[in-house]
Parts: structure tokens; C-alpha cells; sequence
């Protein structure tokens, strides 16, 4: 039962279609409505003169008085013209619907019904109806307090004129009591002025106090912005200050390390041929040391070593991508390369534990060019929403065995292209447990987090959403739905120059006008 409308809300149905009244039937009085039905419109006007409903489902097409005629005569009578009436139909010309609404009804349910429809609907007009009946039930009983009001006033002029007109009798004496009295009625009146002015100041105190907060918001929102930005890029110049230099000289001296270890293996291989025979000392330490094997292993020894520190220079460039702390300006640069730094920084919580298989990436990359971006802030964007997406993902897997996982995957699909209107779209979607629309509504509110104390504290994707939407004159949308996963849209533009020019213009703008 939906509790959130009167127990016993009576609902008309007008079909002449015995199937259709019998489900519609069964399925709303199972939600706990009282149900009445009527074959045709004649019967309907004659049951709603002695049962008036709460709210009638009309067929359109029926024999004799049609769904438009009985609807109709309904709003022509005073005692049936405030019921809601939703036509059921199958007719989709926009014609009609259009005659059905201007001759008073308030909706539309096509055919064939759909239950959830048919009940989404029947509630949101039964709330209406029950929402008009208490307002017209408070205007009734503001009237009679207004007329009551008016009484009591006419009441007490009648009362002020007699009291005038004894005090004008009276003798002298009580001339200088009827001015005190006086006095005190005015120091009343100032008193509720002054009260009245009060209240006035506290409200627009109140709002000044709600735009502060909301400025407030806003500011510690972009200062933790640039805090976390100002640390990333300390931490990786420290990163890359401490680490590349050893590694580079690493890297440059293996190439000397192998050329002189070819030299020295060359040299003993000649010994051996000019020397086959050799002194029982020098026999011995071949076989202590294993030469045979020591001479073929130690060539890949060092090709593992320069392998090794490739990949760490490699670490090292995609910090400096992600951050791109010597970047301030927008400029082009390769938005592929920023998602794989990223993807590279994340590569650790990607990784499968031992109560989980490993995340899946999916990389759907389409043919992008150069885009004029903050590649540094659009990174952290990148950031921000693919570790959510883990952190969805994880959750979602917390609640689920381990069988399930393997036949449900995780996975997170990063996928780009082009639109015709020269934008490019990049999509991060999930396979994780979803979100309802109500969270999804505040997602990119400042401090609104779904996550437990000490995980987060709602900041990052109100941060991105300033970040494309301010920065870069772009969008930022969530699709989502309970099971379903999350998708996150962003959508910018190739080319800046067009938004530049406009901020440049209302800059000029709002100098000439200080």
C-alpha cells in the first residue's frame, strides 16, 4: 500500500473492455485503493453523483458517450469538476491528447498499461488531489478566522467609540486617566512597529548569513583545490628530483657496464683458446665461481637491469604527464596520454587481492586530436573520477562472494570520441551496484559524500565539475541507476579560443564599469 496517500482513496474506472477493468481492478486494490468500475460514460455520471471518487481512469474510445464527452459533463457539473481524470487510450496522435487535456484532464496513460506507469501516475494525481482538499480545507478555516478577526475588531471600535463617549461625560478626573490609557495603547503599537522591524532585519540577516555560507563553501572548495594540487606537485618534484637523477646515471652507465663486460668476457674466452691448459689454481676457481654459467648469465643480468630502470624512468614521466606542473596555460596536449598516466599512478589498486580478481580497464580510444585544455586540472579530474569508480567497485564487491565476482567481472570502460560539433566526449563508466536519483541529484554538491568518516569528504567531483564546467566551458554528467552501474560524461571543447575571448570581454566589461 502506498502510505504516503489517505487509506481508501476511491479511484473510477471507465473501460468497457471487461479485461481491462479486471486487472486495473485487482492491481489497485491490492496498493489499497477502493476500486469502483463503469462499462460506459452514462453509468460513470450517474455512479459519481451518489459516490464522487477521488480520481477517475477514463477510456477514451467506448460505445455511446465517449471518454471526451463523459469528461466533459464531468467538468461541466459544480459537484464532479475538481476530480482528476486520466485518460487511458491507445491513440497517439498529439491532436488528441491535446483535446482530452483542454477539456480538463489532467494526464495521459497509453496503451497497452503498464502497471508502474498506471501507479506512478494514480499517486502523483491522488497527492495533488489530497493536496488541494487541505488547502481548500486551511482557506476555509482562514476565512472564518478572518471573519472572526473582522468581528472582533468591529467589536472593539464599538467598545472604543462607547468607552469615548463615557469618558467625554465622565467629570475632569478621569480625563487624565483616559490620556494614560491612551499613551499606553500607542507605546503598544511602536512596541509590535519595532517587533515587526526586528523580524525584518533577522530574515534579511538570516539570508546574508545562508550567501555567506554558500560563499564560504565554495572558497574552501577551491582552496583545498589548490592545496592538493600545490602538494601533488611538491611531491613529485621531490619525486622526480631524488629518483631521476641516481636512475639516470644508472642508465647511462649500463651501456659502458655491458660494453666493458663483453671486453672482459671476450678477454677469458681468448685465454681459454691460447690457453687450454691451465694451472690446477686457476681450474679450481672456474669451477668455484661457474664460469660457463656466470658468462651466459650475467649479458641478461644487465638487460634485466636496464629493462628495470626503463620502467622506472617510465613512472617517472607519467608523474610529470599527470601533474604537468610546468603547464599553467592551456595549451594542446594528448588527452590519451593524460588517462594512461593516470591509469598508471591507479595500476597498484587495479591490481586483484587475495578477496578479489583484478579490476578490468577497458580502453575504447577514438581518434582525438589535440585538445586545448589545464592538462594538469583535467588530469585530476581523470583522477578524481576513476578512483571513485574503484571505490564503487570495491564496495559493490564487498557485498557480493567470490563466484559472483567471477562471473560478473568488475570492469571500468574509458571511452572518447569526436562529436560533430567539434566537442570531445569522454565517458569513465562501471558494472558496479549504482546510485539512486536522489544521490545522484547532489552529486557534485561541495562536502556531499556517501562515503563512511575518514574515506572522503565530498569534495572531489564538485572540484572536477568546477574544473570542466568553469575552467574548460564544458559539461560534467552522472548516469546511474540502482544495478546498473555509473557513467560520468565530460564533455569540452577542442578548441578554447572562443571562451577565452568571452572571459576577456567581460573582464573589460566589469573594469569599465568600477
Amino acid at each position: 500500500m502506498n502510505k504516503e496517500l489517505p487509506e481508501q482513496s476511491t479511484i473510477l474506472i471507465v473501460d468497457d473492455t471487461p479485461t481491462n477493468l479486471g486487472v486495473l481492478f485487482d492491481f489497485l486494490a491490492d496498493y489499497g485503493f477502493k476500486v469502483l468500475v463503469a462499462r460506459d460514460g452514462q453509468s460513470a455520471l450517474q455512479k459519481v453523483e451518489y459516490a464522487a471518487p477521488d480520481l477517475i481512469l477514463l477510456d477514451v474510445l467506448m460505445p455511446g458517450i465517449d471518454g471526451f464527452e463523459t469528461c466533459s459533463r464531468l467538468k461541466a457539473n459544480d459537484l464532479t469538476r475538481d476530480i482528476p481524470v486520466i485518460f487511458m487510450t491507445a491513440l497517439a496522435d498529439t491532436v488528441d491528447k491535446v483535446k482530452g487535456l483542454s477539456l480538463g484532464a489532467v494526464d495521459y496513460i497509453t496503451k497497452p498499461l503498464q502497471h508502474e506507469e498506471v501507479l506512478a501516475r494514480v499517486n502523483v494525481h491522488m497527492k495533488i488531489r489530497n493536496l488541494s482538499k487541505k488547502l481548500l480545507e486551511k482557506n476555509v478555516c482562514l476565512q472564518a478566522e478572518i471573519e472572526q478577526r473582522v468581528k472582533a475588531e468591529s467589536s472593539l471600535l464599538k467598545l472604543a467609540s462607547e468607552l469615548e463617549r463615557r469618558v467625554e461625560e465622565r467629570t475632569a478626573e478621569l480625563f487624565q486617566s483616559n490620556q494614560l490609557l491612551k499613551q499606553e495603547i500607542q507605546e503598544r503599537l511602536q512596541a509590535e512597529a519595532g517587533l515587526q522591524q526586528s523580524e525584518a532585519r533577522l530574515r534579511t540577516q538570516a539570508q546574508s548569513l545562508e550567501k555567506a555560507f554558500r560563499e564560504l563553501q565554495l572558497t574552501q572548495t577551491k582552496l583545498v583545490q589548490s592545496e592538493k594540487m600545490s602538494s601533488l606537485g611538491q611531491l613529485v618534484a621531490g619525486v622526480a628530483h631524488e629518483i631521476n637523477n641516481p636512475v639516470n646515471f644508472i642508465f647511462g652507465n649500463l651501456s659502458y657496464a655491458h660494453d666493458y663486460t663483453k671486453s672482459l668476457i671476450e678477454l677469458v674466452n681468448l685465454y681459454q683458446q691460447e690457453f687450454p691448459v691451465s694451472g690446477a689454481k686457476i681450474e679450481n676457481k672456474i669451477d668455484e665461481i661457474e664460469l660457463e654459467f656466470l658468462v651466459e648469465d650475467l649479458p641478461k643480468l644487465l638487460t634485466s637491469m636496464k629493462v628495470g630502470v626503463d620502467r622506472i624512468r617510465e613512472i617517472i614521466q607519467s608523474l610529470r604527464i599527470f601533474s604537468r606542473l610546468d603547464e599553467s596555460e592551456m595549451k594542446p596536449v594528448d588527452i590519451h596520454q593524460g588517462i594512461d598516466s593516470t591509469l598508471l599512478i591507479l595500476h597498484n589498486r587495479l591490481k586483484g587481492r587475495g578477496d578479489r580478481p583484478p579490476i578490468e580497464v577497458v580502453r575504447e580510444f577514438g581518434n582525438l586530436p589535440l585538445v586545448e585544455c589545464y592538462a594538469g586540472q583535467l588530469n585530476q579530474v581523470f583522477m578524481n573520477l576513476v578512483a571513485n569508480a574503484i571505490d564503487a567497485l570495491d564496495d559493490y564487491n564487498a557485498t557480493r562472494s567470490l563466484s559472483e565476482i567471477k562471473a560478473n567481472p568488475s570492469k571500468i570502460v574509458i571511452r572518447t570520441e569526436v562529436t560533430d560539433s567539434n566537442r570531445v566526449v569522454i565517458q569513465i563508466k562501471d558494472n558496479g551496484s549504482g546510485m539512486t536519483e536522489d544521490i545522484s541529484r547532489h552529486l557534485f554538491e561541495p562536502f556531499f559524500t556517501t562515503k563512511p568518516l575518514g574515506k572522503g569528504i565530498g569534495i572531489g567531483l564538485s572540484i572536477s565539475h568546477q574544473i570542466v564546467v568553469e575552467k574548460h566551458g564544458g559539461q560534467l554528467n552522472c548516469i546511474s541507476a540502482p544495478n546498473q552501474g555509473a557513467k560520468f560524461i565530460i564533455d569540452i571543447p577542442i578548441h578554447q579560443r572562443v571562451l577565452a575571448k568571452n572571459f576577456i570581454a567581460m573582464s573589460e566589461t566589469a573594469l569599465r564599469v568600477s
